[in-house]
């Protein structure tokens, strides 16, 4: 997961999100549950996000296998709910298009990102290997959480390190790894969306892996696209808990696209093999846009 990037970065190639709180609409027009069920929701959260403290020690012995799978997924799916939040999904249809077919080896799962809801949406649908900023390593539970489940962190600060990164991630991806990433590397509010780093598809290319693009989006349930959960700005990451806790009726999609074979003709180069990812996200989150509009307001782009 990345933290929201509203100022300009210290180096001209750390990821950067002009997504602000100008982004999020006024918290008076959103749909909001009332406080005793809010406060509700934190408790079941909290003891959620407590069982996961277990989890660290009983994942490793589960090997790599379904059950393990399962376990994560429940977790992830437990979270959600004790959140208020529904997962709308064809969650066989996703399974099948990131898992691939038996020989298939590993996959890139390019995911657009929003939120830190986004990891525990794709995870609660199909548990992925995720690339994540360093800094997350050293957070109380869910970074040795997110150790066990076989997180590979990035050290942004350091250029310098990341040709290791791509290839300990190509390397997962030889062994069958399933390794999410965002590519924005930061996030953005959803209504817009950041340009798609190539360097993880170049580990892609040198494992010879497939790429799934995932689009991930907000709303109500009547339908109502909202940037709310948005993960921009200055906000902390409590803060935007708080903006989650307090909503009604949020649903999480997830949608698989047509995969992509790197390495493939016309698939060998990161910088093309990026943009094209890009692009198929960019089309499949407008059109969902153009199709929802009517009636239906949504905050705009700082």
């Amino acid at each position: 997961m990345s933290a929201p990037a509203s100022n300009t970065p210290a180096h001209p190639w750390m990821p950067f999100s002009p997504c602000g709180t100008g982004c999020l609409p006024p918290r008076n027009s959103v749909p909001a549950v009332s406080w005793p069920r809010a406060m509700t929701r934190r408790v079941v959260a909290l003891v959620v996000l407590l069982q996961a403290v277990g989890l660290v020690l009983l994942i490793p012995l589960l090997g790599k296998g379904r059950v393990r799978m399962r376990v994560e997924r429940s977790w992830h799916s437990a979270m959600l709910r004790a959140l208020g939040i529904r997962l709308d999904t064809d969650h066989d249809a996703v399974k099948r298009a990131v898992r691939g077919q038996a020989g298939e080896g590993g996959a890139l799962v390019a995911v657009n990102h929003i939120s830190w809801l986004d990891i525990l949406a794709v995870n609660a649908v199909q548990p992925v290997r995720m690339l994540a900023k360093k800094d997350i390593e050293e957070w109380p539970v869910i970074g040795p959480m997110a150790a066990a489940a076989g997180t590979l962190f990035v050290d942004r600060e350091h250029l310098s390190k990341l040709p290791e990164t791509v290839a300990t991630m190509a390397g997962a991806m030889r062994e069958g790894a399933l390794v999410g990433v965002f590519p924005e590397g930061t996030t953005w509010c959803g209504l817009a969306s950041g340009k798609y780093r190539p360097a993880p598809f170049q580990a892609a290319i040198d494992a010879g892996a497939r790429v799934v693009p995932v689009v991930v989006r907000y709303r109500f349930a009547d339908g109502q696209v909202t940037t709310n959960p948005a993960f921009v700005g200055d906000a902390t990451l409590w803060q935007s808990v708080s903006r989650v806790i307090s909503m009604r009726g949020l649903v999480i999609e997830v949608e698989a696209l047509p995969t992509i074979k790197a390495g493939s003709i016309g698939h060998t180069d990161r910088r093309q093999l990026a943009a094209e990812v890009e692009r198929a996200v960019d089309r499949a989150v407008e059109l969902s846009l153009e199709v929802r509009a009517p009636g239906h307001s949504v905050a705009q782009v700082a």
